[in-house]
């Protein structure tokens, strides 16, 4: 029985990938505080409860499985709180990755999966971003996983870590048949909150900002599907497993909607209206994120099939009408 570290495996991403290492022949261990995720979605393998910072603890855990590898998911992630309380990004995102990384290595457990993000580049007007952009962050969040993708490196250097490194654009969607889905406290992402609006659980969407150098005026972002992603990160542990060097991958599908294109997409996918407000700017939100790369598709052999923004939109629906965990 191969075992993989899930930190985080309770949150969005981290409990699809728990999913689909489960039918993959894998045994996913869910090592999460539950500060953001839910016990309710850990289905595909054992959960232990803990903080990224306690290192007695992760020892503890890394003993008692003796995982192949890790997937490391466990982060803060919004970006208007990144701007307000840098302090908290960079003790939780670096100080516990840093803890988690030293327990794995002691633990001979080296190969490694790191959820980092887009934010890490920056703003670069009018640039399709691929792994070789600058990274330039804006706001603590991106800066705090570009810190963790150096920490990575020093690692391999000194111990032989090695690491494939995923840089996300925006995810969305929920897995089809609606065992684990997205739901955050509270929630920020785009879809999700607007799906919230038309159903009039939470105020009208707000559209943070029309006087962006876009078409319409709202940023614009590359959005993939989770099932998607979490596919790409399959496909990475292979990758290390196969004895392969350590890499960087963009995953997103190139191609960039705007708010206002996302909102006109909901309305056709849901039947219905969307309430929305124009609102001021969000500190720290760049005008366009959209991925160039082709390396995931050639080298990993990648293929988002189902990154279409009415199959996400449609996916996240049916789980935002049936499937919350504290229903």
């Amino acid at each position: 029985m191969t075992h993989v570290l899930v930190t985080g495996g309770a949150g969005y991403i981290g409990s699809h990938a728990c999913k689909v290492l489960n039918a993959a022949g894998f045994t996913p261990v869910t090592y999460d505080n539950l500060v953001t995720g839910w016990q309710d979605a850990v289905k595909f393998g054992p959960f232990e409860r803990g903080e990224l910072s306690d290192r007695a603890r992760l020892d503890e855990v890394f003993a008692k499985y003796r995982p192949a590898a890790v997937m490391h998911f466990a982060a803060l992630s919004q970006v208007g709180e990144a701007m307000s309380e840098p302090g908290r990004y960079w003790r939780n995102n670096v100080e516990g990755s840093l803890t988690l990384i030293e327990a794995a290595t002691a633990a001979n457990c080296l190969n490694f999966v790191f959820s980092s993000t887009c934010a890490t580049y920056g703003e670069h007007d009018n640039v399709v971003l691929d792994e070789t952009t600058p990274q330039e962050p804006l706001n603590a969040y991106g800066a705090s996983k570009r810190a963790v993708e150096n920490i990575l490196r020093d690692f391999e250097a000194a111990y032989g870590l090695r690491h494939v490194i995923f840089r996300y654009f925006n995810v969305a969607g929920a897995d089809p048949e609606g065992e684990v889905g997205e739901h955050h406290r509270p929630e920020t992402h785009l879809i999700p909150v607007m799906l919230e609006a038309i159903v009039g659980t939470r105020p009208a969407l707000t559209i943070h900002g029309e006087d962006y150098d876009t078409p319409d005026g709202t940023c614009i972002r590359d959005y993939v599907h989770v099932m998607d992603l979490v596919d790409a990160h399959l496909l990475g542990l292979k990758w290390l497993r196969d004895g392969k060097p350590s890499r960087v991958f963009n995953l997103g599908t190139g191609k960039g909607f705007s708010v206002r294109e996302v909102v006109e997409a909901s309305r056709a996918v849901t039947n219905r209206e969307v309430p929305y407000s124009i609102g001021p700017r969000r500190a720290g939100d760049a005008t366009k994120l959209v991925s160039g790369s082709t390396r995931a598709a050639a080298e990993l052999g990648w293929a988002p099939g189902r990154s279409t923004m009415a199959e996400m939109i449609a996916d996240a629906w049916r789980w935002h009408r049936n499937g919350h965990y504290d229903r």
